[in-house]
């Protein structure tokens, strides 16, 4: 995230930050969406951002199945 964004949203681990930017950077080339260096996402549409966010949403639900699944066992 862009210095001095105005985001509300505060990570529970701080440590995941550089975790959280990799997985952006991942989603976004996947499907192919640029991310802004500014951090400004006001020039983008509806559907490129919520397809990155579901995207990343989707992947943190996989990686979280993955871990309970393993820890189980």
């Amino acid at each position: 995230m862009a210095q001095g964004s105005r985001s509300s949203n505060n990570l529970v681990v701080p440590q995941a930050t550089a975790a959280l930017q990799q997985l952006k950077m991942e989603a976004a080339q996947e499907l192919g969406v640029t991310i802004p260096q500014d951090g400004y996402y006001g020039n983008y549409t509806s559907r490129e951002t919520g397809s990155l966010g579901g995207y990343i949403t989707k992947r943190l639900v996989q990686i979280a199945e993955q871990s309970l699944a393993g820890s189980g066992k």
